[in-house]
């Protein structure tokens, strides 16, 4: 007891100090989860929570059978899936050309300027990409016609939108993930390059054989931690970018129950498919982190 109370004494300002975080989360977090009920009512605002009628699984069998809700859950396994390998891919490989570079104030430059889209929000990205991929002003499009290529309405037509978001998104995040990476090959140690060298080894086997290897376990643990959010395809992007015209292949689960609930007002059904969805995403994360612990030695606690 003694130890404990002199840990106490030693410990009470750290845990006084997550006090308001704390209760930003209890209020902004857990009091909200109170809404779940309505997955069981057909909720109607002006009896309230409490008041409205009891429905039970109804509006999950109503889920079951709507007909689109296949195609909406590919969607979203299509694009976040993408997403999830071009944000790996992408930076890996930018981290290890800019790792190549001898001169920093070029290295430091670009790293920078690819940097920058991350602090943009996708509403102001995309009034930029609307802009830019236009069919009839767009630069895409206008270089498109100087070598005699019809114009393309990317964001109009289901066969280029998904792709357009994994590119855009990709554009807007490698530069954050790429730091990530950057930071696992200041790890490695420089005498293993040496010894390669001395070897024969040219930059190619260096890069195979030492750099990959080195940064593994960063990259296992990116990997594993993004299983988590193979739901979340990115409602900020899809909502300021997307259509009637393409919601064949750009309506995902966020879109969707954002519809259902907030402009139809079917609130109950739309929060059914939001806690289908949470519930999926809690296994998924809960995987991804034994996945983490297992391959990557990653804890949380």
């Amino acid at each position: 007891m003694h130890t404990r109370f002199r840990t106490w004494r030693r410990e009470w300002p750290l845990h006084l100090m997550v006090v308001p975080g704390l209760i930003i989360v209890i209020i902004f977090s857990y009091i909200p989860m109170a809404g779940i009920m309505m997955a069981f009512q057909k909720y109607i605002p002006s009896k309230g929570l409490f008041g409205s009628p009891f429905v039970g699984l109804k509006n999950f069998r109503f889920l079951m059978e709507y007909p689109d809700i296949g195609q909406i859950f590919f969607n979203t396994l299509f694009i976040a899936t993408m997403k999830i390998a071009a944000g790996l891919i992408v930076p890996i490989t930018i981290a290890i050309l800019l790792n190549e570079l001898s001169r920093q104030w070029i290295k430091r430059t670009f790293q920078t300027l690819v940097y920058l889209p991350h602090f943009m929000s996708w509403v102001l990205l995309s009034g930029i990409l609307i802009d830019v991929l236009s069919p009839s002003s767009g630069i895409v499009n206008q270089l498109l016609g100087v070598f005699g290529m019809q114009p393309v309405f990317f964001l109009g037509d289901n066969a280029w939108f998904p792709y357009v978001m994994v590119v855009s998104d990709v554009w807007k995040e490698f530069g954050f993930g790429t730091i990530v990476y950057l930071a696992a090959l200041t790890g490695i140690n420089p005498s293993l390059y040496e010894a390669a060298e001395m070897d024969g080894a040219g930059r190619w086997k260096q890069t195979l054989y030492i750099t990959l290897p080195g940064m593994m376990p960063i990259i296992v643990l990116m990997l594993t931690l993004n299983i988590g959010n193979v739901l979340n395809a990115g409602f900020d992007q899809i909502f300021n970018l997307y259509s009637p015209q393409v919601y064949e292949s750009a309506d995902i689960i966020d879109t969707f129950v954002f519809r259902m609930g907030v402009q139809q007002s079917q609130f109950g059904f739309a929060t059914a498919v939001g806690l289908l969805k949470s519930i999926v995403s809690f296994v998924l994360i809960s995987v991804s982190y034994l996945l983490a612990y297992r391959f990557a030695n990653y804890r949380i606690f």
